[in-house]
């Protein structure tokens, strides 16, 4: 007799928990342990961290790069193709959140904090010290924003769409659980329900707890030296960790209420201040210039995003790259779990094509202007000879949206208002996290017990905390990178069976098509036979 296949949202753990236990324990032990060691070797970690960092930049910086560019190939393919008709869900699906809500969600899950952290340093570090051309200079400034879009553009957001469209799409139309492991039941079979699925699952987890911690990480640096900013108050690390444990509560009431009333309504707010906040900073600011630069920036990146999307630093030596791409490149990758099965979660009923063009292009392009608003206004003064926010971004970067915002007239409610936001986009993404790793070990239940979904929004607050103590912002890049290149082994192959499964549907669904065209057919002639001997037997009589 054959053995009963148990589905992964189906088993319980020894204990009674509704977890997929070697899921849950095996990844609550790896989480532990690293939080101890790197309590334990606070003074060593630093040191180790930025060892690792280099070792896995130097020698898989090219596979990232080779990968990412994949991922958006493939994206665009299969927006433009025949697969692109196919609803997820069912044809007859329909979306359960509105358009203008649907974009807010994904938004604020997938790049608020390190938008706001890093839109005005990154430009200027680009400008100071541009990978191929003369620091300082109007072509510097060009090349800075053409790499400040490559990281935070469409590569980043084909990375969430490929694990989103996968989720999505596994879970709604095959009706397997939303867990990564379902997304391998073409290659695998039934065999995702075992060790291989534990497996993917673990990496899955540690790839979004890490990938989060980063961003935590970011937004309550940038909090905690907005507050010094204002207010005076202190920034180093005992406030930062204050900062995540009053955030993280917020975040984990948010959890206890779910998506619909808790993420949902942050999200759609958090989208509210954004707009409100940007369009002060365009009508407070140089106003013409954003545009300018922003129709100016966006060109340059269209017309050479195949050359930096596949540049490797192979002839210069440097490593500029393993400094800028290569991290974020991992911290998508490492975010791409958690956005991408969020994503997935509020996606259904939309077809392919439809979530594919608004994952890529709506995303990038407020991207792109909210970047060029802030990121080559800083750098236009700069040009003009104006060094107070180049001294900010090189005495704290953490500073530098704050003292950016100290030319403007209303500015201490700007900054009120900026960390207000970041706190918001905080919250969103710790809430969204949670309920993300909790599916995740659990098997892909979608409604697991409140319990356990404030155990993983507690666990991301602490591994945010600890990674803070122990190693600074390098400790956080470090977990990202390293995290993140396993995990794009997996969306690799990843690609193969989305591709195998769509391909599988399209030709059931074609069959169908051609099943009922030919029901309809029999039916017209049936009909016209019908008719016609009703007409002969009229005749005769």
């Amino acid at each position: 007799m054959a053995k009963k296949i148990i589905r992964s949202d189906e088993k319980k753990s020894i204990f009674g928990l509704e977890v997929n236990g070697p899921v849950f324990f095996t990844s609550a032990i790896i989480v532990i342990i690293t939080i101890t060691l790197t309590l334990l070797f606070k003074d060593k970690a630093e040191q180790h961290f930025t060892e690792i960092q280099a070792f896995v930049a130097n020698k898989a910086g090219w596979f990232f790069i080779l990968s990412v560019n994949v991922f958006l190939v493939f994206m665009i393919y299969l927006a433009f193709s025949k697969y692109g008709q196919i609803r997820i869900g069912g044809q007859t699906a329909k979306p359960e959140f509105k358009t203008l809500s649907w974009f807010a969600m994904l938004f604020s899950a997938g790049m608020g904090i390190g938008l706001l952290f890093w839109s005005i340093s990154e430009p200027i570090y680009h400008y100071l010290s541009p990978p191929m051309a003369a620091g300082e200079t109007a072509e510097a400034a060009k090349e800075a924003m053409k790499f400040t879009f490559l990281h935070w553009g469409f590569h980043a957001w084909a990375i969430y769409a490929l694990v989103g469209l996968s989720l999505a799409y596994f879970t709604y139309s095959r009706g397997l659980p939303l867990t990564i492991r379902s997304v391998f039941y073409p290659f695998l079979g039934d065999k995702i329900y075992g060790r291989i699925g534990d497996a993917i699952d673990i990496f899955a987890v540690l790839a979004t707890l890490f990938g989060l911690a980063t961003s935590l990480g970011l937004g309550v640096q940038q909090i905690a030296a907005g507050l010094n900013h204002l207010f005076g108050i202190d920034s180093g690390v005992i406030t930062q960790v204050i900062l995540i444990g009053g955030i993280t509560l917020i975040a984990t009431i948010s959890v206890v209420l779910g998506v619909d009333k808790g993420v949902r309504v942050l999200s759609e707010w958090n989208m509210r201040i954004a707009v409100v906040f940007l369009l002060i900073v365009l009508i407070l600011g140089p106003t013409i210039f954003i545009f300018k630069s922003f129709v100016q920036n966006t060109g340059n990146y269209l017309s050479s995003i195949l050359e930096i999307s596949t540049w490797t630093e192979s002839y210069t030596g440097s490593n500029w790259q393993n400094a800028w791409t290569t991290f974020y490149w991992g911290w998508w990758i490492a975010w791409s779990p958690f956005v991408g099965m969020f994503i997935a979660r509020i996606s259904k009923g939309r077809t392919i094509r439809e979530f594919i063009l608004g994952v890529l292009l709506v995303p990038s392009i407020v991207t792109f202007f909210w970047i060029s608003a802030f990121g080559s206004t800083a750098i236009n003064e700069a040009i003009l000879g104006n060094d107070t926010i180049v001294n900010a971004v090189n005495d704290n970067v953490a500073t530098a949206l704050f003292v950016f915002l100290e030319d403007y007239p209303f500015a201490f409610i700007l900054n009120i208002i900026a960390i207000i936001l970041i706190a918001g986009f905080f919250v969103t993404s710790s809430d969204s996290g949670s309920l993300v790793v909790d599916s995740l070990t659990t098997g892909g239940k979608i409604d697991a017990p409140v319990g356990q979904r404030i155990f993983w929004a507690v666990v991301e607050g602490s591994v945010a905390a600890v990674l803070l103590i122990g190693g600074g912002l390098q400790a956080l890049q470090t977990a990202t990178i390293v995290t993140g290149l396993p995990f794009a082994i997996i969306l690799i192959v990843m690609c193969f069976s989305l591709y195998k499964g769509l391909s599988e549907d399209l030709r059931k669904l074609k069959k169908r098509e051609s099943q009922k065209e030919l029901e309809n057919y029999e039916e017209i002639v049936s009909t016209i036979v019908k008719k016609r001997n009703i007409n002969k037997e009229n005749n005769i009589k």
